[in-house]
């Protein structure tokens, strides 16, 4: 235990003697008394000088009298990640199916205790990945298999690299003080809003990598899963295509960690009988504003102030009994293709570490459930799969994105011309009527709660806002069904895992999503010999 103080206002640039005397004074206490501080929390108060607020974790010397002060100003509980207990039975090769958040960290741990896994991944690794995307950007010319959602990091690798997460496991600062060492931050371990950037959680994925196969873990990209064998409700085997060529694996332990974006490979698993259900997502657009306006309206008087990025915002409404919210805020970012298809375009956003971009952007979406489309495991991905070729032909191929300013949206008009605010995607928009694209209701929604957005942050609804469409890849629109040892229902010795399926959402959710299943794995099987 520890206690816990919350709320320490210190002026920037505090050192560690200057935090534990003020950490003092609010328990009344000497600073000699003090065995131990942490800073567990950072943030920046801008509402009036600007300011550090902290959460500290404090340990006195005396533990009758750390006990009487946690009962009166809080405690904390800093649970210690429990000791894996090995199962007995022989895994064969272990497998991991998918090298983005979760993937990476299910191989990590599996090869930190001994179990050399195989990790393969469909995409390629980072430095042709970038290529791809660059070349997708500039052309729009789509790789299918390399591309903001397939290799090395998955679609993390691509974002604004944020690192907030709602869940509460000691794992969670597993993954924090990983991504750390291996090239991300360190003060990601103390920010309360922690973000990396685009390009530093590139760097850290490679750095897991590595790491992987120091331990002795084998990686092997354009390896795209092709089959599941299963006999006797046991897992036997996994297929994969690499380079042309069909290889099989025999294992009784694969971590299943495809990312919300292998349409095919659901296809696929679906084919084989592996049980799964429609699950709610929410789908929408792109909202691009200049970045200094969003700062201005956030920041108010502190506007201009050094020691403030670029400033985040997250809306929240309802239409009827529907949420509408903002998503994936990326300030100082771009709005960028997120398609995996030939005839599809979707959308996305990324920011660097700088956050300096011209724009702010984010996605406004609006929640979508099973009822909202066809019936069946895979109608959520019709359903994403219709909207996004209706915006490939409205901005008539190449891979154009259909935009158009909030005041043409809300008169209902295609826009000719874009003035005040620059859309961002590359390779180029189209200038379009966003609600020949979007289902009705979802335009609906979109624009009452973009109304609601603009009483609550004066300005967020001015007319020369951009909308690019269409956003489609907030989450998994399927759930692959696990049972209580984190196993598929049916095939013993399978662990779906993380966001592709159903179980994470963002980078440490699903991380930590994947050490869980590595450690049910670890509990079924034995290390290999």
């Amino acid at each position: 235990m520890a206690i816990e103080l919350s709320g320490l206002a210190m002026p920037q640039g505090s050192d560690d003697n200057e935090i534990k005397q003020a950490a003092a004074a609010r328990l009344g206490i000497r600073p000699d008394d003090i065995l131990r501080l942490r800073v567990a929390r950072q943030s920046l108060d801008a509402r009036r000088d600007v300011r550090l607020v902290l959460t500290v974790q404090v340990w006195l010397h005396d533990g009758k009298r750390q006990r009487s002060l946690e009962q009166r100003f809080g405690r904390v509980e800093v649970r210690p990640e429990q000791p894996v207990a090995y199962g007995h039975r022989a895994p064969g090769q272990p497998v991991v199916v998918g090298a983005g958040p979760c993937g990476l960290f299910a191989a990590l741990t599996l090869a930190q205790h001994g179990y050399k896994p195989l990790l393969i991944e469909r995409g390629r690794d980072m430095d042709r990945r970038v290529r791809d995307v660059q070349r997708m950007s500039a052309q729009g010319v789509l790789d299918e298999e390399s591309n903001v959602c397939f290799g090395a990091g998955g679609a993390g690798a691509f974002s604004d690299g944020k690192l907030t997460t709602r869940i509460k496991d000691p794992r969670t600062e597993r993954v924090l003080m990983t991504l750390a060492e291996c090239g991300a931050p360190e003060e990601i371990l103390v920010l309360a809003k922690p973000h990396t950037g685009t390009e530093n959680i590139r760097k850290a994925v490679t750095g897991i990598l590595d790491k992987i196969r120091r331990l002795g873990g084998t990686v092997s990209f354009e390896s795209r899963l092709t089959g599941i064998l299963a006999s006797g409700g046991e897992l036997r085997g996994i297929t994969y295509v690499k380079n042309g060529l069909q290889h099989s694996v025999e294992t009784r332990a694969a971590v299943l960690a495809i990312g919300h974006s292998a349409r095919d490979t659901y296809a696929m698993l679906h084919a084989a009988g592996l049980r799964m259900e429609p699950k709610p997502f929410a789908v929408g657009i792109r909202i691009e504003h200049k970045r200094e306006f969003i700062d201005r309206a956030q920041y108010g008087a502190a506007f201009g102030h050094p020691a403030l990025g670029a400033a985040e915002y997250r809306l929240t409404s309802r239409w009827g009994e529907r949420g509408v919210y903002t998503f994936c805020m990326c300030p100082g970012g771009e709005v960028i293709c997120s398609a995996t298809e030939p005839d599809g375009v979707a959308v996305n956003g990324m920011s660097y570490y700088a956050r300096d971009g011209e724009n702010s952007n984010s996605a406004v979406v609006v929640a979508v459930s099973p009822a909202d489309f066809e019936p069946g495991a895979l109608g959520g991905v019709a359903f994403q799969r219709r909207m996004e070729r209706a915006a490939y032909t409205l901005a008539r191929g190449g891979f154009a994105a259909p935009a158009q300013t909030l005041g043409d949206f809300f008169a209902g008009r295609a826009t000719r011309v874009f003035s005040g605010v620059t859309p961002t995607y590359r390779p180029r928009v189209t200038g379009a009527d966003l609600h020949e694209c979007l289902p009705d209701f979802v335009a609906a929604a979109i624009a009452e709660g973009l109304r609601d957005f603009g009483r609550k942050l004066k300005g967020f609804d001015s007319p020369d806002a951009v909308l690019t469409g269409v956003e489609t890849r907030t989450s998994a629109p399927v759930r692959l069904v696990r049972d209580a040892s984190f196993q598929a229902e049916g095939v013993a010795g399978l662990f779906p895992a993380g966001e592709g399926a159903g179980y994470a959402g963002g980078i440490v959710s699903a991380a930590v999503d994947g050490i869980k299943c590595a450690e049910a794995l670890m509990r079924e099987f034995a290390p290999p010999a």
